[in-house]
């Protein structure tokens, strides 16, 4: 008979454990979100961006939310709801945080033609005005970005209706708690800059010693945004890149023939720290020789050059007076003329005393050589400004108006270098083996367009860095690297993407209901299984008083 009730207890003990576990599941059931952290940086020693990686608070739908103790609270925001006035009244108020999540519209996979509607446009917009005001301020509290998917959005229609019915989570009454698990975040000791360079050597005349003149084409392949891992920069600059490297390879199978090589040596180059004062344009500068710099007839640097616009702008520091900046302004004026194009001079005079470089051919006008920087852009951006952020998408790019952009630098500089200026000569025609090649430019600009590419987080050895390097070497001579470090002025923090583990907790006192319930259940389980082996004598002599015991002395 014991036996039989030994068995029974055990097997209610075993239901009590699992519905127990069972219990401990729905309260704690767990979903996991990639989520990309806001940059943390220094300018010049001062801290800006996201100051804290680690996060673990619960889930509210705003800063107003009745009864929600925002110290101890994550605030979800979808970006195409932000009020950045509102926002920014919190973070110059010093107002306490536990911590931000904004939601990125659904990404989108197409690889874009340039053909967005409205929608898009405007979507860019408030992305462009929220990446610029993020950048430039300082948060004492994590922020994160996740992508909208149903998930996300079901958890935020929960949190938004606890809210509004006046239940915003707490540890008091249950909700959503968000949790990222990561150490802080430390400083990047030696940030690198990667310079890339590749030759294509001109061919001299019978008999001619003198030094060959050399043009530089020359684009800036890495990008600046609010949250690194994001920051992939389809137009800015991966147009520009883009652009470099089908010039190289149209170029170097006229070079390749003796019969069609230039009597210019074209220097192609890919340099790092665009968005920090075209750092690596700098430094890599200071390492030409002499010779190089005495034979260099000017430098045309490209940037942002995808967009649809038909309206190109040549940006120079010379003044437009100047009889080879004219020259050179008139061949692409005349190429452009047959594309559908517009190409119209913009002069900026370079201030030495200030340390600001707007453009990357600026750098090269410091050092005195002729250079001018081509791009859809009329002025420059700020620093740390729309240098391939968020809203710098692949649908950024116009595939079709870029091909006859590319087209305008590569007849502009075939004119100068085989001296045809004003002539109406096609060198890169359709359908000859030096027609330009839709797909190949197309799958640059895919593999730029979802690579985050911002200098300080590649490393020497980025993937993107081999890629770049090895495609400029199919096509030029003695392709190279150059290594440096980025200026002091700036210094970044690690820790650029996590999982967010989102957990649907029940309240204080339905876990301690559960407990108490559990725990009352459990005590009555031994008493019976006491019972039913010892007998109910044993069990009340585990209350009864022990005799105490008397030692007689000797």
């Amino acid at each position: 008979m014991r036996g039989w009730w030994r068995q029974q207890v055990m097997g209610q003990a075993v239901v009590v454990m699992v519905v127990m576990v069972m219990s401990m599941v729905v309260a704690d059931a767990a979903a996991v979100v990639d989520v990309y952290r806001m940059i943390q940086y220094d300018l010049r020693g001062a801290p800006m961006g996201s100051r804290r990686a680690a996060l673990n608070h619960h889930a509210t739908s705003g800063f107003d939310v009745a009864g929600a103790d925002l110290s101890r609270a994550v605030v979800i925001l979808p970006v195409l709801e932000v009020n950045i006035s509102s926002l920014n009244e919190f973070v110059q108020n010093k107002g306490l945080l536990g911590g931000l999540l904004l939601l990125l519209p659904q990404r989108s996979h197409e690889s874009g033609g340039g053909e967005g509607d409205d929608s898009d446009e405007n979507v860019g917009k408030v992305l462009v005005e929220l990446e610029q005001w993020l950048v430039h301020n300082t948060f004492q509290y994590p922020v994160y970005f996740a992508y909208e998917d149903d998930y996300v959005k079901s958890v935020l229609q929960e949190v938004s209706a606890n809210d509004a019915a006046g239940r915003p989570a707490t540890a008091t009454t249950g909700g959503y708690k968000l949790v990222v698990s990561v150490s802080e975040a430390k400083k990047i000791a030696t940030p690198t800059l990667t310079n890339i360079q590749g030759w294509l050597p001109g061919l001299r005349a019978e008999g001619d010693n003198s030094m060959l003149p050399t043009i530089a084409i020359v684009a800036s392949y890495d990008t600046f945004g609010a949250a690194p891992a994001l920051a992939t920069g389809s137009d800015s600059n991966g147009s520009g890149v883009a652009m470099l490297l089908e010039l190289a390879r149209l170029f170097s199978r006229l070079y390749a023939n003796p019969n069609t090589r230039g009597p210019y040596n074209l220097l192609f180059g890919l340099t790092s720290g665009g968005p920090y004062n075209y750092n690596g344009t700098q430094n890599w500068l200071r390492n030409f020789d002499q010779r190089l710099r005495e034979s260099m007839e000017y430098a045309l640097c490209l940037n942002s050059v995808g967009s649809s616009s038909d309206h190109m702008w040549l940006h120079v520091s010379k003044p437009p007076e100047n009889a080879f900046i004219k020259q050179i302004l008139s061949e692409f004026e005349n190429v452009a003329e047959g594309l559908d194009l517009t190409v119209e001079l913009k002069h900026k005079k370079i201030n030495i005393s200030n340390s600001r470089v707007a453009w990357e051919h600026e750098q090269f006008s410091r050092q005195r050589i002729t250079a001018a920087t081509l791009s859809q852009l009329e002025e420059a951006s700020e620093l740390l400004q729309q240098t391939g952020g968020i809203a710098d998408s692949r649908r950024a790019v116009n595939e079709t108006v870029m091909m006859r952009k590319i087209k305008l630098v590569a007849e502009s500089l075939a004119r100068r270098i085989y001296g045809q200026q004003g002539t109406q000569v096609e060198v890169f025609a359709a359908g000859t083996n030096l027609a330009l090649s839709p797909a190949y430019v197309r799958s640059w600009l895919d593999l730029l367009g979802r690579t985050p590419r911002v200098a300080p987080f590649l490393g020497k050895n980025a993937p993107i860095i081999t890629a770049l390097h090895k495609e400029l070497a199919q096509y030029t001579k003695d392709a190279s690297l150059q290594h440096e470090t980025l200026d002091s002025t700036f210094v970044f923090y690690d820790n650029t993407k996590a999982q967010l583990n989102v957990y649907q907790v029940a309240s204080v006192t339905f876990d301690f209901i559960v407990a108490l319930a559990v725990g009352s259940y459990l005590i009555i389980l031994f008493v019976v299984l006491f019972i039913t082996t010892k007998g109910v004598d044993d069990f009340l002599g585990v209350f009864r008083k022990a005799p105490s015991r008397k030692f007689k002395s000797s």
